[in-house]
């Protein structure tokens, strides 16, 4: 039986964070899936093979060579047991997620999708709201340009004061570059950079 506390059992914030853009699609990678299901990857993949007519291109697809070395290089996917993984990861999209606790069939899963669905609609509402403030912002700027052109009493000053305003909220609005990691451990005397003079 699946209590309330079920629920809460992934944060949202856990499974937002491993929805992904590949290929234009928000999808889910199969290592992701099966953690949040608590089964191992292996077990998912057999079970959807078993169960491929549920799974057309729309629904699931193979990660590229190229597209498996990007997530790795951005640790979005570990090397998981002995010499890693050795076949390129399934990607699933939301309908393929969904299909996902019919093939399953776990209470656990069930209630995994339940989350995992929220989260997908909250990630596209967030999305819209993004786009909604954008063209907002686009035609308040358009007004305001207008309306200096206008007014020749309205100073230029006033105008690229708030250009730079505008511009500060698309910065703020646009998402972080991912930064690089360091490597952990210490520097010896032979690696040092030397300091001139």
């Amino acid at each position: 039986m699946v209590t309330a506390s079920d629920h809460a059992m992934i944060p949202p914030e856990r499974i937002e964070g491993r929805i992904l853009l590949i290929r234009g699609h928000k999808v889910m990678i199969d290592a992701h899936l099966a953690q949040l299901y608590d089964v191992e990857t292996r077990a998912l993949v057999q079970a959807v093979k078993r169960n491929l007519l549920r799974f057309p291109d729309d629904f699931m697809f193979q990660l590229s060579a190229e597209e498996f070395a990007a997530l790795r290089s951005q640790t979005v996917i570990s090397n998981v047991g002995r010499g890693g993984r050795r076949t390129a990861p399934y990607a699933f999209t939301e309908q393929g997620v969904a299909m996902l606790s019919s093939v399953l069939g776990s209470p656990r899963a069930v209630t995994v999708n339940i989350e995992i669905m929220r989260t997908f609609v909250r990630v596209r509402e967030l999305a819209m709201t993004h786009n909604d403030l954008a063209n907002q912002l686009n035609a308040l700027e358009a007004k305001t340009t207008a309306m200096a052109m206008q007014h020749d009493s309205f100073a230029r000053n006033t105008r690229v004061q708030l250009k730079q305003v505008f511009d500060a909220i698309r910065e703020l609005m646009t998402p972080p570059e991912p930064t690089k990691k360091r490597p952990i451990g210490f520097i010896t005397g032979k690696e040092k950079p030397k300091k001139d003079g």
